[in-house]
Formats: C-alpha cells, structure tokens, sequence
C-alpha cells in the first residue's frame, strides 16, 4: 500500500516537471509571438536572431531560462544585453503550467487551460511593452473558449430547462463574454463622455470578451474586480512617484486584465465562495 502511494507521488512529480519543462519550450515560443506580432512579423521565419547584431541563434543557446543564466543574459556574437522578459516569460509559463496540471489532470479541461493561459500571457507582455492587445489573439481566442465551454462544458454557469448540457454552458460562456467585453466598453463609452478622452482601447475590449467566454459571468466578475483594484492601486502608486496629478497617465490595462484572468481561472470559484459566505 505504501509503496503503491510512493510510486502514484512519484509519478505526478514526474508529470509536473514535464508540464514545467514543456511550458518553458511555449515560453520559449511566446517569446517570439511577443516581439513579433505587434511588428506584423511572420512567427515561423526567419530562425530566431539577435535584435542587435542579427546573428542566429544556436539551438545550445535557445534553452529556456538556462541559456539566459549561462550566457550571463548577453548574446553570445556580440555581447548585447538579453531583455530579462525571455527568461521571466519562460519561467512564469514553466510556473503557470505545472500548477494548471495540478489542478486539472490529465483532461482536455487541461489542454483549453493551456491554450488559455498561453494567450493571456502573450497578451500581458505585449501590451506591457507596446500598449496593444492584437486581434490575431484576441479573435481565435474567443472562438477557442467558445469551443471548449462546449466540449468541456461548465454546467455550474447557467441552468436552463429545456436546453441540453452543452448549449447551457455555452449560453454561460456567451454570457461572461457580454459581461466582461460589455463592461469595459460601458466604461471607455462613460470616460469619454465625461472627461473627453479615451480610458482604455478597444483592445482591452476584445480581450474580455475571449477572457469573459473562457471563465464565464462568475469568475469573469473576479476577474475583472482584481484588474480595477490592481490597475487602480498602481496608477495611484505611479501618480505619486512620479509627483503629478495628472489621473490622465496612461497604463497599459491589458496588464492587470491578464493578471486578474490568471488568478479567477485557478482561485476564481474559491474567491466567489469565501466572499459569498459573508451574505449566508
């Protein structure tokens, strides 16, 4: 009996670090899908090269997170610096992977999680670095989380008579889509009416709807109520550092949307039921 609970221990360590090791070669992948994209690039060619010198490469040198800390974060043709985003995007898929299994299994569930988590972190680092959430995630994101809330169906969502499993989680899962993309658009519409200016673009939009289609209306909510406490925490931290008092500085939102996404995809129903025990 003991032995039998060693090996099944055993053999889930060994599934997780495979998880971890395969979330750091997509990290490896998203990196390129980061620097790419926003410059209209092609994802597949040319090989992967030095933004500084142009040399390719060498597959010794492409090993997530290992090949940043021996070259010392430094190309090895021509000595320039190596932006720290490689290894730390490697690293928090490697993180995000592993702790996806351990909640899921081995289920399809898990392969949607993957998708999911892999395009919410493209997303964040993109919009970190250049202010834009891009359609090329966005949109198939959207259908993605629509197919897997029919093949994966979540019937806690929305419980209608007549209807069958699937159409019920699909209605749940449209439903967080209207939610959160209708959320942030009420709010960007509201902003510019009263102060004239924009408070957010319409990337940050269609974000939440492939985000609000993923977890539906009730993580979606989470979701959404970490990113305005997060966003709003930090533009004041950056208002007073900065010494002005100007509310106009632009964040990029997609940032903190992603974050808070993150976090209601593992905690999200936990959150909801803690918070909910305070009205039972």
């Amino acid at each position: 009996m003991i032995a039998e609970q060693i090996f099944v221990a055993a053999d889930g360590a060994l599934l997780i670090l495979f998880f971890a090791a395969f979330g750091a070669v997509i990290g490896s992948f998203l990196n390129v899908i980061i620097h790419r994209v926003p410059r209209g690039e092609s994802i597949v060619l040319p090989r992967s090269r030095c933004p500084q010198c142009g040399a390719a490469i060498r597959p010794q040198d492409n090993v997530p997170v290992l090949s940043y800390l021996v070259l010392g974060g430094r190309c090895r043709a021509c000595r320039a610096p190596i932006s720290a985003r490689y290894p730390l995007v490697e690293a928090l898929t490697a993180a995000l992977f592993a702790l996806a299994f351990a909640r899921a299994g081995l289920t399809l569930e898990l392969a949607f999680d993957l998708a999911f988590i892999a395009a919410v972190l493209a997303l964040i680092f993109i919009d970190a670095e250049h202010m834009l959430l891009p359609n090329a995630i966005t949109y198939p994101g959207f259908v993605v989380a629509l197919a897997a809330r029919v093949l994966v169906p979540r019937l806690d969502l929305v419980h209608l008579s007549g209807y069958p499993w699937w159409a019920n989680s699909l209605i749940g899962a449209l439903a967080g889509a209207a939610f959160g993309a209708g959320t942030l658009w009420l709010a960007r519409a509201a902003w510019r009416r009263l102060r004239g200016v924009e408070a957010m673009g319409l990337g940050d939009v269609k974000m939440m709807l492939m985000v609000g289609a993923y977890l539906g209306l009730p993580r979606t909510a989470v979701a959404m109520f970490l990113a305005f406490v997060i966003g709003a925490a930090t533009g004041v931290a950056i208002v007073f550092a900065r010494g002005e008092r100007d509310l106009q500085t632009m964040i990029p939102f997609g940032i903190f949307l992603g974050v808070g996404a993150t976090v209601a995809l593992f905690f999200g129903d936990a959150l909801l039921n803690w918070y909910l025990q305070f009205f039972v």
